[in-house]
């Protein structure tokens, strides 16, 4: 008897195509970053902290729209109020030039802001950039510039920010800025390079080198999406760091100055009268401390949402 042999259609797109789910819709091929959002999304951490942030970005944006009084007008500020408490029109009171404290602290928040955005992004690019390359090229690159990114990794944020400002002369939000990127890179280098080095031995590296791809492929379109989680979760984190150094580096007389609005000066201004006038200090302390905790909170969530080895 000759044998029967049957054909079997194959499937239109292809005999690797994946079997339609029950539903007949396609199955979805799991991604940290969409588990990790899918997770995030249940967290009230992350809720809450998320509703913070997003309140204090519309300060920073149109602080206009909290308060009908600008701080740069002629007229704000009177010696008559000096340092007297809240009232009906005025939440906060007086701070010891006479001036609405309200109005100071929703105006504050656009450069505690501004700093922190703009030192985590300059940070993360460098870092990023440095990073990658070092764990790519291996050898003495690699070699001379982790020794060069330990100098700036020893050298504390606060006491590296007072002798560079000083240096520096001129300080305002831009300039804080760029010292605390040039102090705080070193961080995401670490990082950076030890993920690249993780990654660049496994097996997709390889199988992708045999196919004939471009380092350059190779290094943008295979390494760098496994490198990007830890990269975002200490980015998060660092933002409300870097408004902390910033506040901290104004309360010194070295940060943002006058005639800049900033927590950091608000406080310092209050030090000295805190027992007798308590409210020039508690309401842009409590403005700092939120944010800070704000932006700490969601970095912590977004840890445990992005982190493979927390799962």
């Amino acid at each position: 008897m000759s044998e029967q042999i049957i054909e079997r259609p194959v499937p239109a797109d292809g005999p690797t195509a994946k079997a339609p789910e029950p539903d007949g819709k396609p199955e979805r091929v799991a991604s940290l970053w969409r588990d990790g959002w899918r997770d995030l999304r249940k967290r009230p951490m992350f809720l809450i902290s998320g509703f913070v942030i997003l309140c204090l970005l519309v300060l920073a944006i149109a602080p206009g729209l909290f308060t009908a009084r600008s701080p740069f007008s002629d007229g704000f500020c009177d010696l008559q109020h000096s340092m007297d408490g809240p009232t009906s029109g005025h939440l906060f009171g007086y701070d010891v030039q006479g001036c609405d404290i309200y109005t100071r602290t929703v105006w504050g928040t656009r450069n505690s802001i501004i700093v922190g955005v703009v030192s985590t992004i300059l940070t993360t690019a460098l870092g990023g950039v440095i990073g990658m390359l070092a764990g790519l090229w291996g050898g003495w690159a690699d070699s001379v510039i982790s020794r060069v990114s330990e100098i700036f990794y020893a050298l504390p944020i606060l006491i590296g920010g007072l002798l560079i400002m000083s240096m520096v002369g001129s300080s305002n939000v831009w300039t804080v800025s760029f010292v605390l990127s040039i102090l705080g890179w070193p961080q995401v280098y670490r990082i950076m390079r030890g993920e690249v080095i993780g990654n660049k031995y496994n097996d997709y590296v390889a199988a992708a080198r045999a196919l004939g791809a471009s380092p350059m492929r190779i290094a943008f379109r295979h390494i760098l999406p496994n490198t990007l989680a830890p990269i975002v979760v200490v980015s998060t984190m660092n933002l409300g760091v870097y408004i902390a150094a910033e506040a901290s580096l104004s309360y010194l007389g070295i940060g943002v100055q006058s005639p800049a609005i900033s927590w950091g000066l608000m406080i310092s201004d209050a030090q000295d009268r805190w027992l007798t006038s308590p409210h020039a200090l508690l309401f842009p302390a409590g403005a700092l401390s939120l944010t800070v905790l704000a932006f700490i909170m969601l970095g912590d969530v977004v840890r445990d949402a992005f982190d493979p080895k927390l799962r």
